[in-house]
């Protein structure tokens, strides 16, 4: 089906006094005429003259209070996969979508994959899919200080958008003694973080970026506790029972020091990457002091070393530890009984999130937004009252469009009407798709920069029960 576009009017409107001044060259955006494509869902196309050329982008306003409207988790299959946005949506029968987090889009460990797996936490239909990995392991553009990989926007089972947190939460519950450590290797690299700046992919988010169950052995809690995520943090009940703190869920970088948990979410791709990197620098060597535990309904079958990969069977989790995490774990032995149980713990239970950084918070952008360097950007933003879902697409290497930068991405949700809004993968990932009534499939409403669409971890779906479509396919 040939691509839509609503007729863009450009305009020249002088940049406002309340604007910083590292944008006060550029011109606020001119929305279209809105096209109200579905029950409580709004297409509306933008322009305006950039300091740096033309702006052109494609804004989706999704009406929470409209009760046939719902919002979720576009994905593949597994946690460790990618797919184009307009293959999931179709897949899950959304009427429209965006492309969402950053991801493990390359590797520079030797031998060591890419993953494909979001940088920051995952949850579908209330259930927590992953969690964020270490600050330092993060793939993406610099982000404003005291930003971290557990921000996520989503919407809550009382359908109120939220841009909040999300931190894993759990343990790993041993019965009875442990026996001494087996395996164990005979050296060892340090077991602190390695020095050094904060691995930061500056391209990443740009158009010529290179990087870029049947779980019964589980019982997943309710949100509110949080945890160290250090396995020297585990303690022994005065029944015996060891208690480990997780660092990480279904996790492309465990923390130094710790250990994690793998479900059948995961997928069959390698576990090895999670082990690489440190907690400060993403590139530094893979850690040589790792092992990994089967548990199979709630009963150690294996303990082996090093991280492995292949399909996990429902009903089976795998635990991987790195340093003081592997030590813990090499004194399992088969027949070792253990419990673990998890969730991602926020101030406020969510159905649905996806993870970004925040570039606008009660209605004022974060000070220390980049005000250079233009690219194509995918955001979204929620309305002060949560009743409003934002999702935005700004082109890049267009004729029409030559990207935003940060800051400027940040005042557009501003005048959408966000309140707060979180900056997600852009470049060659940004996408927003769309069908309207009586098309069988989505397309592609924007213009990629590569010219297709890129497959990508995960996306924001938007679904409207009117569509005879709308019943979605449980995938995970």
């Amino acid at each position: 089906m040939p691509r839509r576009t609503l007729s863009l009017l450009l305009v020249t409107v002088a940049a406002g006094a309340a604007a910083p001044a590292a944008t006060a060259g550029a011109r606020p955006p001119h929305f279209t005429a809105a096209s109200r494509v579905w029950p409580g869902v709004v297409f509306r196309a933008f322009a305006a003259a950039g300091a740096r050329g033309p702006v052109q982008g494609y804004l989706l306003d999704v009406d929470l209070s409209e009760p046939r409207v719902t919002v979720g988790l576009l994905h593949p299959p597994v946690v460790a996969a990618r797919e184009r946005v307009s293959l999931m949506a179709d897949a899950q029968h959304a009427v429209a979508g965006v492309n969402g987090d950053f991801f493990n889009i390359s590797e520079s460990h030797r031998g060591v994959p890419a993953t494909g797996a979001a940088v920051g936490p995952e949850m579908a239909d209330g259930r927590a899919l992953k969690a964020a990995v270490p600050e330092g392991q993060r793939f993406g553009p610099r982000r404003p200080l005291g930003a971290t990989t557990e921000e996520v926007i989503g919407v809550g089972a009382d359908r109120v958008g939220r841009m909040t947190t999300l931190r894993l939460n759990g343990t790993v519950t041993v019965q009875g003694p442990l026996g001494p450590p087996a395996n164990a290797p005979v050296a060892r690299p340090p077991r602190g973080p390695v020095h050094g700046p904060p691995d930061e992919d500056l391209d990443d988010d740009l158009d010529d970026d290179a990087d870029e169950a049947d779980d019964s052995a589980l019982r997943v809690r309710h949100p509110g506790r949080r945890h160290p995520r250090r396995v020297h943090a585990s303690r022994r009940a005065p029944d015996g029972r060891l208690s480990i703190p997780l660092g990480g869920l279904n996790q492309y970088a465990l923390p130094v020091g710790g250990v994690g948990l793998f479900t059948n979410h995961w997928g069959s791709a390698s576990r090895r990457r999670a082990v690489c990197g440190t907690d400060a620098v993403r590139r530094a060597p893979c850690s040589a002091d790792a092992a990994e535990v089967t548990v199979r309904r709630g009963v150690v079958t294996r303990v082996a070393a090093p991280v492995g990969g292949g399909t996990i069977p429902p009903g089976t989790t795998v635990l991987a530890g790195r340093e003081a995490g592997a030590d813990v774990l090499r004194r399992l032995r088969p027949g070792d009984h253990v419990h673990v149980a998890y969730d991602l713990a926020g101030p406020a239970r969510l159905r649905f999130a996806v993870g970004g950084f925040a570039i606008l918070r009660g209605g004022a952008p974060l000070p220390g937004l980049d005000a250079a360097t233009r690219a194509a950007r995918t955001a979204a933003g929620v309305s002060a009252n949560g009743r409003h879902l934002y999702l935005v697409v700004v082109d890049g290497r267009s004729p029409a469009g030559h990207g935003a930068t940060l800051a400027e991405l940040a005042l557009l949700l501003r005048r959408a009407g966000a309140h707060d809004a979180m900056d997600l993968d852009g470049g060659g990932s940004s996408t927003l798709v769309l069908r309207t009534p009586g098309e069988p499939v989505v397309s592609v409403r924007n213009s990629p920069s590569r010219g297709a669409e890129r497959a990508v971890a995960n996306g924001v779906g938007v679904f409207v029960r009117a569509d005879p479509g709308h019943a979605r396919r449980k995938r995970r």
